[in-house]
């Protein structure tokens, strides 16, 4: 979630973008423009007309469209971005754009919020009943198009895209899988407590340009034709980006609203054109070159060990996420990723292996949902 003083929101917005248009990739799509004025398709800035203080208006990405089993049409975005982090009441009205992109001041009104799966229940998300003839129908996102309306299981090293408010158009590859992250939130728009929500099972992609303030919402699709829903993006740091694995996100919605939601959208290719762009992965890897998507078999044996030391790992105040990913040495050897806050006093100690699977540190600053 983005947040902006306001009264001083155009040259913040303008600072915004200079620095969107450094942090994406180049050939890629607008870098964020397109994404934060009027646009009825999805991947764009919107967001709860009440998130805003007396110094500051927040903002968000609505990120795609869903229905229900009796036909409502609904966007889809992160709890924080809709539900004000669990405060807001049924009816409240949805903008596009954002608060943050029409200086403090209340935008047009394309949806009224719904229902969200409270925070603490392992997502971050809710959804707002679509207001006819405001948004597409067909679900199309900026710069992505129509997505397949079947959802993919994250692996570690496949190709994926998103579309959102800050940044716009960005590919990347999934680091790891299985998760474990602590993440801080605060109640208010640039007030309020802060407090922390520790989630499992979560995707992080590498590529400190994948995303940043005011993405939250985005989808996280699969980078080639079919673009399938893999992750609803909602946290990040300067160097990685957290998504809600995006089954739990319909199967929690589901719960909640007490209907059946999927995706609007195609069928999946089983042939799908190519990937769209370069992608940014971490080195070894070079700016451009796909990732390959590690073995099955690695994975499983790597989350296996990952289980018997997860707990105690998450207890250090120092570690701000464990997970499997890749080990740095080989392609096809899985490793246990442990996420280090770099902004912490002291490092904690940690082996080199765990029962005979690699273990790689990653410095990070700690995840924020933003």
């Amino acid at each position: 979630m983005l947040k902006s003083k306001k009264f001083f929101v155009t040259a913040l917005m303008t600072l915004a973008l200079i620095c969107a248009a450094l942090a994406t990739a180049p050939g890629l799509a607008d870098g964020g423009q397109n994404h934060q004025g009027l646009n009825n398709n999805y991947g764009v800035s919107g967001g709860n007309i009440n998130n805003i203080s007396k110094a500051f208006c927040c903002s968000g990405t609505l990120g795609s469209l869903v229905r229900d089993s009796s036909g409502t049409l609904y966007i889809l975005s992160a709890n924080h971005i809709l539900a004000l982090s669990d405060q807001a009441t049924p009816g409240d009205d949805i903008s596009q754009p954002g608060l943050i992109d029409n200086n403090c001041q209340v935008p047009g009104i394309v949806a009224d919020f719904s229902t969200a799966v409270p925070l603490g229940n392992n997502v971050d998300a809710a959804i707002a009943a679509l207001r006819s003839g405001t948004m597409n129908t067909t679900g199309n996102i900026e710069d992505i198009g129509t997505i397949c309306a079947t959802v993919r299981s994250p692996s570690v090293g496949l190709s994926v895209a998103k579309s959102g408010r800050t940044t716009g158009f960005t590919t990347a590859a999934v680091g790891s899988i299985d998760t474990n992250v602590k993440v801080q939130y605060q109640k208010g728009c640039g007030k309020g407590r802060k407090f922390t929500i520790t989630y499992t099972n979560q995707v992080v992609v590498n590529g400190s340009g994948f995303s940043a303030g005011g993405d939250s919402g985005s989808l996280i699709v699969t980078n080639d034709g079919n673009h399938q829903p893999v992750a609803l993006l909602f946290a990040g740091s300067s160097s990685s980006t957290i998504g809600n694995p995006i089954g739990q996100v319909l199967s929690g919605l589901s719960s909640a609203l007490g209907r059946t939601v999927s995706f609007v959208g195609g069928t999946c290719s089983p042939f799908p054109p190519a990937a769209s762009g370069p992608t940014l992965t971490l080195q070894p890897y070079v700016y451009g070159q796909q990732m390959p998507q590690l073995p099955d078999q690695a994975t499983q044996r790597a989350i296996q060990v990952l289980n018997q030391h997860r707990d105690e790992l998450m207890l250090r105040s120092q570690i701000l996420g464990v997970g499997v990913g890749r080990s740095d040495e080989n392609d096809n050897e899985a490793a246990i990723i442990v996420y280090v806050d770099r902004t912490a006093a002291a490092r904690p100690f940690v082996p080199d292996n765990l029962d005979g699977v690699k273990v790689r540190i990653e410095l990070t600053d700690p995840f924020i949902a933003y």
